[in-house]
């Protein structure tokens, strides 16, 4: 059974303070040994205040008092006595506690450490916890401030790229621009030559408008002279063919009788009125020869074809090159324009008098650009006078340009740039170039525009003839020729 610890406690202090009352009242007692004892008594005390057992320093400190005082000796004996049974009762009570103090010690760390180690578990857990939380909330972090990253870097590249386009449109926008100012200076510039030109335009309208006046006059006056002249002109083309016959009797008197005439050229002395009289008359080779039209003032010269299908042929239109340019007036259709010897139109006025004198066929020959040749031919052809605006009139159609007419057999009236007598709204003169039979602008134009080789396909405005080689491929070659039906 162990003592209560508060209970040796509490003898303990009082010991102590026995001690103490006694040393005291020992001190008043000597006077002679005062500071001695003191010393001696000062230094017990502070051996028994620190609880050491120290009997030698008792035993000299009991000599000495003995030996000073020795009416004290008795009691001093008694005190060191007690005091001597005081430090063998402090040691046991030691050496009792001991264990026992080892064991509440121990008990008490035990519990102490137990209590950490709760303690330390759970800040261990709550750390773990924490630190998983931590690691998650760094882990979103990270991969928050990676798409934060990628973000930027995309805004970046987009941002760049929308720098360099935001550049590269600026330099644009810098050169249009300068394209901008040229071309205002440039139109600037032209409208003050299209203000300068269109003042002289202006002063030359003017001056053509009086010279149209005055030759409009002086055109009226010459439809005078004409008409005189040409009310003279029946009278002087009878006594010429007279003359002709006349001359013509005189021939064939001389040759009868073999007389020619000095420097005499036959072609020169008979009265040819086409080249079938002059293919007759004994010149068969191809060439140009002068022919005499009935009620025509003026001999004319005109290219005689006498290879073709027997000859006799007198051409009155031919293309060959593109060298002469058949858009022209109503005038210039009508008195005819070009060179016999290459492209040329023999004038209307000239087909109207010549298919006049007798019965006569019209034969078409055609060539494309691959060498191909085609050919039609009708065995009824003329035209009217120009009060009936030169209309044609045809039949019988054959040839190997088709199997169909590519000219309107019905009869259609001649159409130039400056006299619309078509049966179109169009204006197909105008449209198709040149002049033509072109009734509603028609299948054939054989006067349009010459395209060269390359050029010639999808031209409706082109030399065409529609039952040959359609209705957009333009013709390299064309020669329309006249002979008397019953040559």
């Amino acid at each position: 059974m162990y003592i209560d610890l508060s209970i040796y406690l509490s003898i303990y202090l009082s010991i102590y303070l026995s001690i103490i009352y006694l040393s005291i009242y020992l001190i008043s007692l000597s006077n002679i040994c005062l500071s001695q004892l003191h010393s001696w008594a000062d230094s017990g005390f502070v051996v028994a205040k620190s609880g050491i057992n120290c009997i030698g320093h008792i035993c000299v400190l009991f000599c000495h008092c003995k030996y000073y005082m020795p009416q004290l000796g008795g009691l001093a004996y008694n005190v060191i006595c007690f005091v001597l049974y005081l430090l063998q009762l402090e040691n046991y009570i030691v050496e009792n506690m001991k264990s026992e103090m080892a064991q509440i010690q121990q008990n008490a760390v035990q519990n102490h450490t137990a209590t950490m180690l709760e303690i330390g578990t759970s800040l261990l857990s709550q750390t773990a916890e924490q630190t998983r939380k931590l690691t998650d909330v760094e882990t979103q972090v990270l991969n928050q401030t990676s798409r934060l990253e990628i973000q930027l870097l995309e805004n970046s590249l987009s941002t760049y790229k929308l720098e360099k386009q935001l550049l590269q449109q600026t330099n644009e926008i810098l050169k249009i621009h300068e394209k901008n100012s040229l071309l205002e200076h440039k139109i600037l510039e032209m409208e003050g030559k299209h203000k300068e030109e269109l003042d002289t335009l202006k002063e030359e309208k003017e001056n053509l408008q009086g010279l149209v006046t005055r030759q409009t006059y002086i055109i009226q006056e010459l439809e005078k002279q004409l008409n005189r002249a040409t009310t003279n002109n029946s009278v002087l083309q009878k006594q010429q063919l007279e003359l002709m016959d006349t001359v013509h009797n005189l021939v064939n008197l001389c040759t009868k009788e073999g007389v020619l005439l000095k420097g005499g050229k036959r072609e020169e002395e008979k009265p040819f009125r086409d080249c079938a009289d002059v293919y007759q008359a004994g010149f068969n080779k191809s060439g140009i020869y002068t022919i005499y039209i009935n009620n025509m003032p003026e001999p004319k010269k005109v290219f005689c074809n006498m290879d073709v299908n027997g000859g006799g042929w007198t051409v009155i239109q031919h293309r060959e090159d593109g060298s002469l340019d058949f858009q022209r007036g109503w005038k210039e259709y009508k008195m005819g324009f070009g060179n016999p010897s290459g492209e040329y139109w023999l004038g209307n006025e000239f087909i109207f008098a010549i298919t006049s004198q007798r019965q006569y066929m019209l034969r078409i020959e055609l060539m494309d650009w691959e060498g191909n040749r085609a050919y039609s031919q009708y065995d009824r052809f003329h035209i009217g006078n120009e009060k009936q605006n030169y209309r044609l009139y045809l039949k019988g159609h054959t040839g190997t340009a088709g199997k169909q007419s590519s000219l309107i057999l019905h009869g259609a009236d001649f159409s130039t740039k400056d006299a619309d007598n078509d049966n179109c709204m169009c204006k197909c003169a105008l449209m198709l170039t040149g002049g033509w039979w072109f009734d509603a602008c028609g299948p054939s134009n054989l006067n349009g525009m010459f395209y060269t080789a390359g050029q010639n396909h999808g031209k409706l405005n082109g030399i065409k003839w529609h039952y040959f080689k359609g209705p957009s491929y333009s013709l390299r070659s064309t020669t329309m020729m006249i002979r008397p039906l019953d040559f």
